[in-house]
């Protein structure tokens, strides 16, 4: 079995598209779906791509789902900055009430026996909450607590959009990176696994996606087009900016 795990899509559905010609060139079984497919400049747009999908796929709660599910009821999951609370209640005025009901459904991990690589956890920040941050940069002893006696070989994880593979005790975790933000190089990031893992990185027509983007009625389409698909920020400065504030002992 193949699977292929999308994470932190946010409404880019040009990315999207990219991605999936990839992952039926690879000859993916299942998909997985991990969090934060919204919000973003085309957030309904990408939501009804993901679910018209021919492969068996399965949904995670991200932070921006559970953002956005708390605006719908008239309440902040986090707190946020104004801009993004912007963001947060536009996307969820366009939201169908049958697409929010689906997201109320997410889990927020998915297990699965990936052969090759033994029992895999899916989840979308961390196993135990959608909205903690950590990168590769963050020391050992403060993930163990996260990651023991999980009865997972593999976890795999997005939320900060920066791809990484590295081992937490006994445990290998993964980064997927960002399929539609993701910091570092343009394009698209996401995982397939089975029967190895290997992190893939997809290029797509960025001039386009930002045009489709500025569009759109999106508050911040001029800057998502500019900041995040066209010169997205560097992984260096995002750790920078994560190390505020990620994990501590």
């Amino acid at each position: 079995m193949r699977v292929a795990a999308l994470y932190d899509i946010h409404g880019n559905l040009s990315a999207l598209e990219a991605v999936l010609d990839e992952v039926r060139a690879a000859g993916v079984d299942r998909i997985v779906v991990g969090g934060d497919v919204l919000p973003g400049p085309m957030s309904v747009e990408t939501l009804t791509r993901l679910l018209d999908l021919p492969l068996p796929t399965q949904f995670i709660q991200g932070n921006g789902e559970v953002a956005v599910l708390a605006a719908l009821e008239g309440r902040d999951a986090y707190a946020l900055p104004k801009p993004v609370q912007e963001i947060i209640r536009w996307t969820a005025q366009q939201l169908p009430s049958e697409h929010a009901r689906l997201l109320a459904g997410w889990p927020k991990t998915v297990p699965l026996e990936i052969p090759g690589l033994g029992e895999v956890l899916f989840c979308h920040a961390t196993p135990r909450n959608e909205n903690e941050n950590f990168t590769r940069l963050t020391p050992e002893e403060v993930l163990l607590p996260l990651f023991e006696g999980l009865n997972a070989s593999v976890v795999v994880c997005g939320h900060t959009h920066m791809q990484f593979d590295q081992i937490v005790g006994n445990t290998r975790v993964v980064n997927a990176g960002s399929v539609g933000m993701p910091f570092g190089n343009p394009g698209s990031d996401w995982l397939l696994l089975g029967p190895d893992l290997k992190l893939r990185h997809t290029n797509y027509d960025l001039a386009r996606a930002a045009e489709r983007i500025r569009g759109t009625k999106y508050p911040q389409a001029e800057e998502f087009a500019t900041r995040y698909v066209l010169q997205p920020p560097s992984e260096e400065e995002m750790l920078r900016v994560f190390s505020r504030a990620e994990l501590r002992r």
